[in-house]
C-alpha cells in the first residue's frame, strides 16, 4: 500500500537527509586507495551516533552492517571489508540513516585514487542517468516515466540498466511500495501523486545488465564480471520539482 507522507513526516525525512548527505561528503575525503570498506562503514557507525542517529538497514533481514559497500563489479550490497582499496578501484557506499524516526537513504559511487577514462565515463553516465530520472518523478506522471529516461539515455551511450533491484517506496520502513524500476515504457506503471517519497537509484553496468548473486546471499556482482555504479537520492513527489532530500550540494 502506497502512502502519501504528512508534513511532519517529510520534516522528519528531510532531517535524516541532511544528515545522511553530510556522512557521505565526509566518506569521500576519506576514500582512497589503502583504505579499507570495514574502516569507512566503522566511521559511518561512529558519525550517525555521534549526531544522534542510527544506521536503519543494520539488522534489517540480518543484515549486520552500517553500510553496503559493492566494489567494481559488485552491483549492491557488498559487505564491508577489510582488504584495502587499490588505485582505480570504485566502490558504492549504501546507507539508510534513522534520525528521530525520519529514514533517508542514498548511494553513491567513489573513485580510489585515479581511474580510467572508461570508468570515468561510467560514473558521468550513471549520475546523469540518475538526474533523469529524478526530472521525471512529478505529480502526474507514471514510474514508467522514470525508467524510461534511465533506460533510454543509459543505453543510448552503450551501457545497461540492472534489472534485479530496483528503487523504492520509503518512510515508515526503508522498503514501502512502490518499486520503482530504472527501465520501462513511458506511460506505463503507477501514477506518482504529490506527497509520495521514493529512492531512485540506477545501477548501470559497463557490460550486460545480468546479475549472479555470491554465496553470502546478499551480494550482487555483474554476470560478466564488468564494472557497475550506483547514484542514489530519496526524493519527495510534488506537484513541480521533485524534493532531493539526500542532495550533497
Amino acid at each position: 500500500m502506497i502512502s502519501l507522507k504528512t508534513k511532519r513526516e517529510i520534516q522528519l525525512m528531510e532531517d535524516a537527509g541532511k544528515l545522511l548527505a553530510s556522512c557521505h561528503k565526509e566518506i569521500e575525503q576519506r576514500i582512497k586507495p589503502g583504505v579499507s570498506t570495514k574502516e569507512i562503514n566503522a566511521f559511518v557507525e561512529t558519525y550517525l551516533k555521534k549526531h544522534g542517529a542510527v544506521p536503519e538497514q543494520k539488522g534489517y533481514m540480518g543484515y549486520k552492517y552500517a553500510t553496503c559497500a559493492s566494489i567494481n563489479d559488485e552491483i549492491c550490497h557488498g559487505f564491508p571489508r577489510a582488504s584495502l582499496l587499490k588505485e582505480g578501484d570504485i566502490v558504492t557506499v549504501d546507507m539508510v540513516v534513522n534520525l528521530r524516526g525520519g529514514l533517508a537513504d542514498s548511494a553513491w559511487t567513489y573513485k580510489a585514487g585515479r581511474v580510467s577514462d572508461k570508468t570515468e565515463k561510467l560514473l558521468k553516465v550513471t549520475k546523469q542517468s540518475l538526474d533523469l530520472g529524478i526530472e521525471q518523478a512529478v505529480d502526474g506522471n507514471r514510474i514508467g516515466d522514470i525508467g524510461h529516461a534511465i533506460q533510454s539515455y543509459a543505453e543510448k551511450e552503450g551501457y545497461s540498466v540492472v534489472r534485479d533491484f530496483s528503487g523504492h517506496g520509503i518512510g515508515r520502513t526503508i522498503h514501502e511500495d512502490p518499486q520503482i524500476p530504472h527501465y520501462g515504457e513511458a506511460g506505463k506503471g503507477q501514477r506518482l501523486k504529490k506527497g509520495m517519497a521514493v529512492t531512485i537509484e540506477p545501477m548501470i553496468n559497463e557490460g550486460s545488465w545480468h546479475s549472479r548473486m555470491d554465496s553470502n546471499g546478499w551480494t550482487a556482482r555483474t554476470k560478466d564480471g564488468k564494472k557497475s555504479a550506483q547514484y542514489e537520492h530519496t526524493i519527495i513527489i510534488t506537484e513541480d520539482e521533485p524534493i532531493i532530500l539526500t542532495r550533497q550540494s
